[in-house]
């Protein structure tokens, strides 16, 4: 059997186990001929135990408007955001600090978030939770 022609790929970050029709999911996946509802329901299925985190999700769109999906871990951002209980990061990430994360709490963000970074070294894997979280306005000790 051949293996279906991929048409386009989506990336979409969308709320655990609560994700609607409404934009962004409709537009992106109705401009493509794809059922909405089937994915919706698959997605909340598939991320109902994460409920109340942002999951993005990368769907695979074939040329016979079929679709396949994948999640993924929570965006950097979220994770340093859930440790420390904040609902934003800093506006002024230079000047004024959202909250301090400790080197262990970095290391656990990093262990975490592995899987979907583009290495497998944990101090460079370190070093990109510390930039997102430079760039919230997160001092590190």
């Amino acid at each position: 059997m051949p293996a279906k022609k991929v048409k386009t790929i989506i990336k979409l970050n969308l709320s655990a186990g609560v994700a609607t029709p409404a934009p962004p999911v409709g537009p992106a996946l109705g401009q493509h001929g794809l059922p909405i509802m089937d994915f919706v329901k698959a997605y909340n299925e598939k991320t109902a135990d994460k409920k109340g985190q942002i999951i993005p999700a990368v769907i695979t769109v074939y040329s016979d408007r079929t679709f396949s999906f994948i999640t993924k871990l929570p965006p950097v951002a979220a994770l340093i955001k859930k440790k420390l209980n904040l609902e934003k990061g800093s506006s002024k990430a230079s000047r004024d600090t959202a909250g301090t994360l400790t080197q262990t709490q970095v290391e656990e963000i990093a262990k975490q978030k592995m899987a979907d970074l583009n290495t497998d070294n944990l101090e460079q894997a370190v070093k990109v939770v510390a930039g997102t979280a430079r760039s919230m306005g997160v001092k590190i000790e």
